[in-house]
């Protein structure tokens, strides 16, 4: 059986829904891929798009995807809330089902050398496909944006890229290419427009600031028009079983409160283990004792 891996690029526009509309359906046209999800948010002015298939099936679709976005997304003209290094900031690949990680780190260097010969792209491995420790944290590798990059690259060795030229792609800037396991891409949006706020909630909880195991976030200002503005506490949730997601929107909850206000609302940006929507429910109603066996579909399934 192949193996079935999930990909979840992130783009470096949110603001032009024609070109989210152009990327999903470069995807979209590869046989063997099935498209998940696509979101795109104006403030983070970025877009992802979720899809999954057997590994070969995976790399087509992840190098259209990566074509399409090189010819519309221009990063001289680029602005938004959200760390980027490139057009196609970030390129993960994850395993699904059976599929062993060790699969995705193999796949995830294959595809770097490939799109980096194909299209003079510089391209950064992070992660577990990492080849250098200091390149893990894809903060790390994103330290000082497209624009530190930029004056960076082809001077300091240290920021030479792990496959292409010592150069920027003249539009599309660079791409983080890595594997790892699920994550949940989960914000908390705040009842104020206190970045303050957000940020010293958000360095409390991230683990890099001695905060809640797995978990990074930062502290961003919500200003579209047409809505309330409004402080968030974005996060990935990158292990979700040490730290879920109840648990986080407990502590900023708390920590909301302490300070004159609350949480106004969640969002989850694309897809989530069933395991951490289920942890979810249970939490909510307060159930003891609770099994993923007693959700109805689950349980068919695992006899099937």
């Amino acid at each position: 059986m192949s193996s079935l891996i999930e990909c979840v690029p992130n783009f470096s526009e949110g603001r032009r829904p024609e070109v989210l509309e152009e990327i999903v359906r470069a995807v979209s046209q590869i046989e063997g891929v099935t498209l998940l999800d696509h979101s795109r948010d104006e403030t983070h002015n970025r877009s992802v798009v979720t899809f999954a298939g057997a590994a070969a099936s995976v790399v087509k679709a992840a190098t259209a995807a990566v074509g399409r976005a090189l010819e519309l997304i221009d990063m001289e003209q680029h602005e938004g809330a959200h760390p980027r290094i490139g057009a196609v900031d970030v390129m993960p690949f994850v395993p699904l089902g059976g599929t062993r990680l060790e699969e995705c780190v193999d796949l995830a260097r294959r595809f770097g050398e490939q799109i980096a010969q194909r299209f003079e792209l510089p391209v950064y491995l992070y992660g577990d496909a990492a080849l250098r420790p200091e390149r893990r944290r894809l903060a790390d590798v994103r330290r000082g944006q497209y624009e530190g990059l930029r004056d960076d690259i082809g001077k300091d060795p240290d920021r030479a890229p792990d496959f292409g030229p010592l150069r920027l792609h003249p539009r599309g800037g660079a791409i983080a290419v890595g594997a790892r396991k699920p994550l949940i891409a989960f914000n908390v949006n705040l009842a104020t427009d206190d970045l303050a706020l957000a940020k010293r909630i958000a360095h409390a909880v991230r683990e890099s600031s001695g905060g809640l195991p797995g978990i990074q976030a930062m502290g961003v200002l919500l200003d579209n028009p047409g809505q309330p503005r409004m402080a968030q506490v974005s996060m990935n949730l990158v292990d979700w079983e040490r730290t879920g997601i109840p648990r986080v929107v407990r502590e900023i909850r708390r920590m909301a409160l302490e300070n004159g206000t609350d949480v106004d609302h969640c969002e989850l940006i694309g897809l989530a283990p069933t395991g951490a929507l289920l942890e979810v429910a249970a939490d909510t109603l307060g159930l003891r004792g609770f099994s993923p066996d007693q959700a109805l579909e689950l349980r068919l399934a695992r006899d099937r």
